[in-house]
């Protein structure tokens, strides 16, 4: 009973799953759904990029009456980019329902525009702990209508020191409530934290392991201070296109991030503390190409959904046999092969043989020597560069009409621009490196403006591009 069919859901809403290619249910759907139909709370452990978006979406969606405009859902997440890609999902899903308003509340945004989207009424919000609790002490959102609540990415949240802040949001929930709680990892504290959040829930655990034949896994022993070389040469060695490398503190991250931008790789660090819009750019240059290499802590990273993953590299062993289960699950998606390589310092042992234990399988053994690298080779620039417009949506701004600029006065071919991306005042394109210098030239004569002007949609932008 794996089909979507099998479930109590109107034909107008299992058409548009249909439509959408959700066609049979992944394992954590399967286990869970039944039950949130039910209306009973969830406990559900299962890692990213295993359906639960839908698992839980599917069941917000059900509980809404659309021709009431209060909010009756609100899902917590632990980042920005996560609760944009959840309320993107919660809107395909929706597609069959008519006019369900789904907003989106995180920090690193204007409270203004968001004050005067939750006057207008929204159905289901979906935000990150800090801004919700933000909106609840200013008085501009009223919880007491709220019928389902999802904490998406507990463990995250909690690490990141959100939990007084789910805290005062549950108590302005009613208590009379559906209350589902997802995680990658489950540990006793967690446990302990969200106990009273929830009512007798049914608590599932889905493929919290990865198969063997998927990701290929293996495990470099390091000397204390070749740390930082030894990950230049492995990306010298397999020469991933994209590629994800952990390190445990936010100083590591810094540090190898420079190691290798000397070395000519195109590497940016994401951690805690950057400003959110240092974060925004650092991920739209990751997903567009226009760097190749990021390198991340575990809660930076978490909630990040980066399609096409080649490699990931653990340049230090996570102490936790779930987090390292999940570093190594972003590679390996969608039915891919993925590589996982892992460093290890003689003082890591000790973690590995927990990963050992935990996998039930031997870790596979290298030595860094067998890594065929010329120590004098560069790293190779990303194929492509972003270039920023100073326009957004608030301008009017689609992206036809900058492509329409790029393969006008630009003279690119469309196989020459790849993403792009229009936020509220500004634009992202990823143009092909080879062509990107030569075109940002011919839109500077075409705007008449001279250096740094293009001309989009009959009016003048201000244009730069991003070096990484």
């Amino acid at each position: 009973m794996t089909s979507f069919a099998s479930l109590p859901l109107s034909p107008s809403f299992l058409a548009n799953l249909d439509s959408l290619g959700y066609r049979e249910m992944t394992p954590i759907q399967a286990q869970s759904l039944p039950h949130v139909l039910q209306g009973r709370d969830l406990i559900a452990q299962a890692k990213t990029g295993s359906g639960k978006t839908a698992a839980f979406g599917i069941g917000l969606l059900q509980k809404i009456n659309p021709a009431w405009f209060a909010t009756q859902g609100l899902a917590l997440c632990p980042t920005r980019e996560l609760a944009d890609q959840v309320a993107n999902e919660l809107r395909r899903l929706a597609r069959s329902m008519g006019n369900v308003k789904i907003l989106v509340l995180t920090g690193g945004a204007p409270m203004r525009p968001q004050i005067a989207s939750l006057e207008h009424g929204a159905h289901i919000v979906v935000g990150t702990p800090g801004r919700i609790r933000d909106h609840i002490s200013r008085q501009t959102i009223d919880l007491s209508t709220v019928q389902a609540l999802v904490l998406d990415e507990a463990d995250r949240m909690t690490d990141m020191g959100f939990y007084d802040e789910i805290a005062g949001i549950v108590s302005a929930c009613p208590k009379r409530r559906q209350t589902l709680l997802f995680s990658a990892t489950y540990p006793d504290d967690i446990r302990q934290a969200t106990e009273a959040f929830l009512a007798d829930p049914v608590e599932i655990s889905v493929e919290v392991q990865h198969t063997g034949g998927q990701i290929e896994q293996r495990f470099y022993e390091i000397g204390f201070d070749e740390r930082d070389e030894a990950v230049a040469r492995l990306l010298k060695h397999y020469r991933p296109a994209s590629c994800i490398i952990f390190c445990n503190t936010k100083v590591h991250c810094r540090e190898l991030a420079d190691t290798l931008r000397s070395q000519g790789f195109s590497a940016l660090a994401l951690y805690g503390e950057l400003e959110q819009r240092e974060r925004d750019e650092i991920l739209v240059l990751f997903a567009n190409r226009s760097c190749s290499i990021l390198i991340a802590t575990d809660v930076a990273a978490r909630g990040l959904d980066i399609q096409n993953l080649e490699a990931v590299i653990n340049a230090d062993v996570s102490k936790d046999t779930e987090v390292h289960i999940h570093r190594i699950g972003r590679t390996g998606r969608g039915g891919e092969k993925g590589l996982s390589l892992t460093l290890c310092a003689p003082n890591e042992k000790k973690w590995v043989k927990l990963i050992e234990e935990y996998q039930n399988a031997p870790a596979e053994w290298h030595a860094v020597s067998e890594l065929a690298a010329d120590e004098y080779a560069q790293g190779d620039p990303a194929p492509m560069v972003t270039l920023c417009i100073a326009g957004g949506k608030k301008d009017k701004l689609r992206p036809g009409d900058v492509l329409g600029a790029l393969t006008g006065d630009g003279q690119l071919t469309k196989e020459q621009v790849g993403k792009i991306n229009v936020t509220e005042f500004q634009t992202y394109v990823a143009l092909d490196r080879r062509f990107a210098y030569d075109a940002f030239t011919r839109l500077n004569d075409a705007s008449g403006l001279g250096p740094e002007f293009g001309s989009f949609k009959g009016r003048n932008f201000k244009m730069r591009f991003i070096e990484v």
